[in-house]
């Protein structure tokens, strides 16, 4: 099945089976492996990309149901190798421990000062709850994401 992709500003032609996932075409096609796969069912975070501007996990999109729509991954926040704000405020406030669901955190709280760009700590919590983190950096993304909202 054939479809159109525009990920990080960059229009992608790809050749895909029916049924692959947007998390298989972004690490299998198009090389990008900072979106990770976690759970495979949309509930853990790990897999969260931007989408028109929205947080959704990619692990159970289908790559053609997103033909046409722009995506950005973590690899597209840094264009240039110039961290975005988020990703500055997560190294500043080491607001990480084994980095595994850090990405999907950071697209979280992109997606999160998009649409308010002062968020309460209620704002962010509720941004955050999709993310499971087995090392419990909750407090520290809290505050890099209350970091990066300053800025």
């Amino acid at each position: 099945m054939r479809c159109q992709l525009t990920v990080n500003g960059k229009l992608h032609e790809l050749e895909v089976p029916q049924g692959t996932t947007l998390l298989a075409a972004l690490r299998d096609d198009l090389g990008l492996t900072g979106t990770r796969f976690g759970c495979g069912r949309g509930v853990c975070g790990s897999c969260f990309v931007l989408v028109e501007g929205s947080a959704v996990p990619s692990c159970t999109l289908g790559a053609h149901e997103i033909s046409g729509k722009r995506v950005v991954t973590i690899e597209g926040l840094a264009p240039g190798g110039a961290l975005h704000a988020v990703q500055r405020a997560f190294v500043e406030t080491d607001a990480m421990q084994c980095g595994y669901c850090t990405t999907g955190m950071i697209i979280s709280a992109v997606a999160l000062l998009g649409r308010i760009p002062a968020p309460t700590d209620a704002d962010i919590r509720e941004a955050l709850a999709p993310h499971l983190c087995r090392c419990g950096v909750y407090g520290r993304a809290l505050r890099a994401v209350e970091k990066a909202a300053a800025t």
